[in-house]
């Protein structure tokens, strides 16, 4: 029995959801603000920047963005402004997440796959680190481990096939 939502069921529930424009250079959600909202990307491309540092593009439709914010009931930890044109899926989090199985599946599957290629990524981070890589080397794979820890979502392994909610 496998714990991935079911792509249609998924779709459904998005497809009720409002949507929301974002024009390029606009903030989608702003670090220290509370939304209460899970956003989940329909089109375009998002910037995500920590701290001054950009830690993500994200372009993959189905990308989660609020979730964290969401499920440790803290302000978003991040700015995040489009890139282009997008359009986000917008839902209430605690009421979708908290009454939804489906959605609560899909966002936990999408962070346990963040986690599942970020510890991947350390553990290369640590072998190239013993192996005593040039520092290039080394900064190339921190780029990496931060580009994994981004929000993502639609490559999802779903039966042995990308899972795209959009198929």
């Amino acid at each position: 029995m496998s714990l991935l939502p079911d792509i249609t069921v998924f779709q459904k529930r998005l497809s009720a959801l409002p949507i929301a424009t974002y024009q390029a250079g606009e903030s989608v959600l702003a670090a220290g603000a509370t939304t209460g909202q899970l956003l989940i990307l329909k089109k375009g491309a998002v910037s995500i920047v920590k701290e001054t540092i950009e830690i993500a593009k994200v372009t993959e439709v189905g990308a989660v963005l609020g979730e964290l914010s969401a499920l440790l009931d803290q302000p978003h930890t991040a700015d995040v402004r489009a890139l282009e044109p997008s359009e986000f899926y917008v839902a209430d989090a605690t009421a979708l997440l908290a009454e939804d199985p489906v959605v609560l599946l899909y966002v936990s599957a999408v962070l346990a796959q963040r986690l599942d290629r970020a510890n991947r990524a350390v553990i290369e981070l640590k072998n190239q680190f013993q192996a005593g890589q040039p520092p290039s080397r080394i900064s190339k794979a921190i780029d990496k481990l931060q580009e994994l820890l981004g929000p993502s979502g639609a490559d999802l392994v779903y039966a042995g096939y990308p899972f795209n909610p959009y198929m």
